[in-house]
């Protein structure tokens, strides 16, 4: 049933062109996909995919006043890139960035490859990237496939599995490609994009602004179209309680750099680590400083409680404030570590958690005279 209007080529043509009609009367000012430069939609398209369009606009003119061109990623400091990206998450995915750079000015001259063969093979690009770059910055027909993508096709074409399992994904893409408008794919892919994310919203979707609901399944034959797409009940996420010690001496502070290879991989945090059973948070910040740096604290007054939440996980971070007592720090279970001068924590890159306790540090310095050691 779902390839009934897949085999009608008039209806496809006209279900294309309406969507083209509406995508330029209602399109976004979007200036990275709009500026049709190739760096910029690619760096774009590496940030949507853990952020939203309307969220992306400070973190993407930051990362660009940074790095203007992809010469100047690619010679970068792996810590000014991890600056710029701060607070993006998923910093592997800033890393991969840059060596994609590299690979790039190496390669290709400096020039983005515009196939879809040639950018899946840079690090960090999936199909859904080198579709995306390929047709927006190069018009090749490509089908593109992200959460608004699927939730649309769903609905347009009553697919009823999980749009999560392989199968579905593909079907889902070969459905892409039969809508594809050719030669305009690059804005048939953002209206299908736009289409999902303004109207085709997942829950109350505005299907009378729709310009294709003439041809959907779930607005004609289903009482909620927001029943689609299917998906698996999420998991529940484990939560853990974490302390974290701002620890002084001599009124600088000491910060941990985490592995490179992992979670935050290169980030710069305030130490410490989850809590065990039948252990209090001060005695885990103690055991977790002599673990991961080989000396001594003296915990002194909590500070400040922090929720977070990762893409697996959820966290309770508890940051209290704490005093060097005795012995060198060493680098036992991360990568690096230093004292510095408090009002020099800007200069580093900081997970989110961290950052909101350094927020706090700075509203109560005056009060509890923190930053004066």
């Amino acid at each position: 049933m779902a390839e009934t209007l897949l085999e009608d080529g008039a209806a496809v043509a006209e279900l294309g062109q309406r969507l083209l009609a509406w995508y330029q009367a209602h399109k976004r000012d979007l200036a990275w996909r709009d500026s049709g430069d190739p760096y910029r939609i690619w760096v774009s398209e590496i940030m949507l995919q853990q952020t939203r369009v309307d969220q992306m606009g400070g973190y993407f003119a930051r990362f660009i006043a940074a790095f203007p061109t992809v010469q100047d990623l690619a010679q970068a400091q792996e810590s000014q890139v991890l600056k710029a990206w701060e607070g993006l998450g998923y910093y592997a995915r800033a890393r991969n960035l840059q060596k994609a750079a590299r690979r790039i000015v190496a390669e290709y001259g400096g020039q983005i490859p515009d196939t879809y063969e040639q950018l899946i093979d840079l690090p960090g690009v999936g199909q859904y990237t080198a579709a995306a770059v390929s047709s927006i910055a190069f018009d090749r027909d490509h089908p593109v496939l992200d959460g608004n993508v699927a939730r649309f096709l769903c609905r347009l074409l009553r697919i009823e599995e999980d749009p999560a399992k392989s199968a579905t994904k593909a079907q889902l893409i070969r459905a892409g490609e039969i809508l594809l408008v050719r030669g305009q794919a690059g804005h048939f892919n953002q209206a299908m994009m736009e289409l999902g994310s303004r109207v085709c919203t997942p829950t109350q979707p505005r299907c009378g602004g729709c310009p294709v609901e003439p041809w959907c399944r779930a607005r004609r034959e289903m009482e909620d179209p927001s029943q689609l797409p299917n998906k698996a009940p999420k998991k529940k996420k484990p939560h853990f309680q974490v302390a974290a010690g701002v620890i002084w001496k001599e009124g600088q502070v000491l910060i941990a750099q985490r592995p490179s290879e992992g979670m935050l991989g290169g980030l710069w945090e305030f130490p410490g680590g989850k809590q065990e059973p039948d252990e209090s948070l001060e005695e885990c910040l103690v055991r977790e400083i002599r673990e991961e740096l080989d000396f001594t604290i003296a915990v002194d007054q909590h500070l400040v409680t922090v929720e977070h939440g990762y893409s697996h996980f959820s966290i309770t971070l508890h940051a209290f404030n704490a005093r060097y007592v005795e012995g060198e720090p060493r680098p036992i279970g991360c990568q690096d570590w230093r004292w510095i001068e408090p009002e020099t924590l800007d200069d580093f890159a900081f997970p989110r958690a961290d950052r909101k306790v350094i927020e706090f540090l700075r509203q109560q310095a005056q009060q509890m005279d923190l930053f004066g050691g």
